[in-house]
This record gives C-alpha cells, structure tokens and sequence, in this order.
C-alpha cells in the first residue's frame, strides 16, 4: 500500500474507534477495537447504528418526493 493510503486507512480507522467509544463499545467480543481491521471497524459501526436508529433496516419509513399540481 502506498503511504497516502495506508494514512487514509489509519484516519478511517481511528475515527471509527473514537466513534464506538463515545457510544461506549470498547470491545468486540475478546478484541479491543484497536487490535480489529477497518472492515471489521465498519461493520461493527454499522452493525451499532442499525440497531439504534429505528428507520435503518428494510422496512424503514422513504419520503417519496410527488409533483402535485392542481389544474
């Protein structure tokens, strides 16, 4: 990996982690979040939201924008 790169996955994955521990996830499973992947990150991140958020699985509520014009 080019060092650009490598820096970009470092921020990534130091945001996610500054991310969970302000939501109070300190660990996944037996690992501290500094020992899990990027991927790992993201999917635990993910994982945290979809279960927050109320409107975040399938069945969430869309907004469907209609044109309506009285004539």
């Amino acid at each position: 990996m080019g060092k650009i790169l490598r820096q970009a996955v470092e921020k990534r994955r130091l945001e996610l982690i500054n991310k969970l521990i302000a939501f109070g996830i300190y660990k996944k499973e037996e690992q501290h979040l500094f020992e899990l992947s990027l991927t790992d990150l993201e999917n635990e991140f993910k994982k945290f939201i979809g279960d927050q958020h109320p409107h975040s699985e399938l069945e969430s509520l869309h907004w469907i924008n209609k044109n309506n014009t009285l004539s």
